[in-house]
């Protein structure tokens, strides 16, 4: 999960590096600092003005946890609380990978069905994406997909059903396992 977060905290990046070991600010190289935990195991961009974007939480749940352990951490040495509430979380990106339990052909899907991408000099998935829910999948030969874009886990169930259904009939044979 990709989410983003304000602190409600003004923050002095430089300071935060040089007192806290897991934070990392190299601002020639990029204007936020890195946060990186092992439990729970993900990493933040933290800016000046107290936005967050948190990466790799499986669940809304975890992402709160970390959030709220990163607030804790940070307040000691926030430059000015603008203001002191819980932070509002939005989940910006779901990425998610599963298995249709389908062999595709990827060359008669791409020729067939509109909003499909297929390079495979250039790379050995297709592209097929979504309007509704506004997802793009990247489909493979094995019939494993990743879905990316979805902002809830409903969006993912839903792109997943509705690509299987579209793609059966170009599946070149059932697998079993």
């Amino acid at each position: 999960m990709v989410a983003s977060a304000s602190l409600g905290l003004e923050l002095d990046l430089f300071q935060l590096a040089n007192k806290i070991k897991e934070i990392e600010y190299e601002p020639e190289q990029f204007p936020g600092a890195i946060l990186k935990f092992k439990e729970p195991k993900a990493s933040l961009l933290l800016f000046k003005n107290g936005k967050i974007v948190c990466v790799g939480c499986k669940k809304r749940s975890m992402v709160e946890k970390t959030i709220e352990k990163t607030r804790k951490m940070l307040l000691p040495y926030a430059k000015k609380i603008i203001k002191d509430k819980k932070p509002k979380i939005e989940i910006t990106n779901i990425v998610a990978s599963a298995d249709l339990g389908l062999e595709l052909d990827l060359y008669k899907i791409a020729y067939k069905i509109s909003n499909v991408e297929y390079e495979p000099e250039q790379f050995p998935g297709a592209i097929l994406k979504f309007k509704e829910p506004k997802v793009s999948l990247l489909l493979f030969k094995n019939g494993k997909v990743i879905c990316a874009g979805a902002k809830t886990e409903e969006d993912i169930r839903k792109a997943l059903l509705k690509a299987r259904q579209l793609l059966k009939p170009y599946a070149e044979k059932k697998r079993v396992g």
